[in-house]
């Protein structure tokens, strides 16, 4: 097991380059590829927090909601609840009908309505591991 610190840095530093790649496909039209990135980040930058609060490796899970329990995490509950649709995000593994009714939904006003959301749930983590990290 890698220590605490290496740990979070990894998760801190993958989610940042998800968040890098997040940006490019949303510029490059890729709309629903985008959120599954953002998605992504999120998830990336909750991990880091779940080995801050439990000093163990991050659990193989990508439920948002999970995470921040497992973080012991208060954030307010718009954001809480925006978790359950960025969740929604994450469809790697779905079923090809689910991916093509959600790459419909995918619009670019839809994706940067998201992507804005994201961004400013992320910055908001990003300052708080930092300032819990310092």
């Amino acid at each position: 097991m890698l220590s605490v610190k290496k740990q979070i840095e990894y998760w801190r530093d993958s989610a940042a380059q998800s968040y890098d790649a997040m940006m490019v496909l949303k510029n490059g039209g890729k709309y629903s590829e985008s959120l599954f990135f953002g998605h992504l980040v999120l998830e990336k930058i909750l991990k880091a927090f779940v080995v801050l609060q439990t000093s163990q490796d991050a659990p193989k899970i990508h439920n948002l909601a999970r995470l921040v329990e497992l973080a012991d995490l208060e954030l307010d509950k718009d954001t809480k609840e925006y978790f359950s649709v960025a969740n929604s995000f994450n469809i790697r593994a779905r079923y090809d009908d689910y991916k093509k009714s959600f790459y419909k939904i995918c619009t670019k006003e839809y994706t940067e309505n998201n992507l804005e959301k994201i961004i400013k749930i992320y910055n908001d983590l990003c300052r708080q591991l930092k300032s819990k990290i310092s």
